[in-house]
């Protein structure tokens, strides 16, 4: 199991080089000038020059990658080029909102998503089944802009029961955290229930047709028990890999989700440093995300050996 572990560990580290990479040649070789866009529009040539020496954008690209990657080796994400701040600072600073809720939109999705999969399953074919089915395509058909405006519509504006936007610390405010979390939560899981209701209805129902199933079923089990224990615990390697993959696609995807509620978020961070060319911060966030990316996949492998001891070899 250790030299599992320590193999999949290792394969990270050129994921991550090949990750730095890119993201140093994307942002460099794409259109526009950092420094002309902080000299303003009626700036000199000769003012946008010192600014990128400032900078050190007049040196070359080997030049900048090198002096780049040794502050990252030394955990300097470097310095935001508009704020002035450690990117790194600016970053955590927008992690509790953005981890909050990719967390809860999961939570959400899985308690909803897989009893609704399982049900599905073993009612195959009926109205029940058919009802489930409906409602994840209409789900995961609607954007998550428009169920949010219809969320806001409904129960903030008309009912005036939950916040409209923002964001409130669980610190400073536990009841007020919770609030302002249900209809961003609600808007986003709802793509994500309908996404993992599918996987698990038919991940079962190819379980459910197994032997060992029948036989379960012939030594006169309770169906709760046949269902959750041999089942649903013999189909969990592809459920655990879409509820992985969407909780590393939601740290990065929550974007549209923290716009339409206005949560202080790593998506408006990255949409400000993205507006404002802060090469920076938008190096810095990728590189995050990319690392939670690859953080998740390997708990995604070590899970997969746990469930089934097979995979280690």
């Amino acid at each position: 199991m250790w030299s599992y572990v320590a193999r999949r560990v290792l394969a990270t580290l050129p994921v991550m080089g090949v990750v730095a990479v890119i993201v140093f040649l994307m942002l460099r070789l794409s259109p526009g000038d950092p420094a002309a866009i902080i000299a303003g529009d009626h700036a000199t040539s000769e003012d946008i020059a010192q600014i990128r020496e400032r900078l050190g954008l007049d040196r070359s690209l080997a030049e900048q990658f090198v002096w780049w990657l040794g502050q990252l080796l030394s955990g300097d994400l470097g310095t935001s080029i508009y704020l002035d701040r450690p990117v790194l600072g600016l970053i955590l600073e927008r992690v509790e909102p953005t981890l909050a809720l990719s967390i809860s939109t999961m939570t959400f999705a899985v308690a909803l998503a897989i009893p609704m999969g399982v049900v599905a399953a073993w009612k195959a074919g009926s109205w029940i089944d058919q009802s489930i089915m409906a409602l994840s395509v209409l789900a995961f058909s609607v954007p998550v802009f428009l169920i949010g405006y219809g969320l806001v519509i409904g129960f903030s504006l008309t009912l005036e029961l939950l916040p409209v936007q923002g964001f409130v610390s669980l610190a400073e405010d536990p009841v007020g955290f919770a609030r302002h979390l249900v209809l961003p939560t609600v808007a986003l899981g709802l793509v994500y229930t309908a996404l993992l209701a599918r996987i698990t209805r038919a991940t079962m129902l190819e379980t459910l047709n197994e032997d060992y199933i029948r036989t379960a079923r012939a030594k006169g089990l309770a169906e709760p028990r046949v269902l959750i224990l041999h089942a649903l615990k013999n189909a969990s390697v592809p459920i655990v890999t879409t509820i992985g993959t969407g909780l590393a696609l939601l740290i990065g995807g929550v974007v549209v989700t923290e716009s339409v509620f206005a949560v202080p978020g790593i998506g408006r961070l990255t949409i400000d440093a993205v507006l404002q060319r802060d090469y920076p911060v938008i190096q810095g966030v990728i590189l995050v995300i990319a690392g939670v990316y690859v953080l998740v996949n390997l708990a995604i492998d070590l899970a997969y050996s746990l469930l089934d001891p097979r995979i280690r070899y």
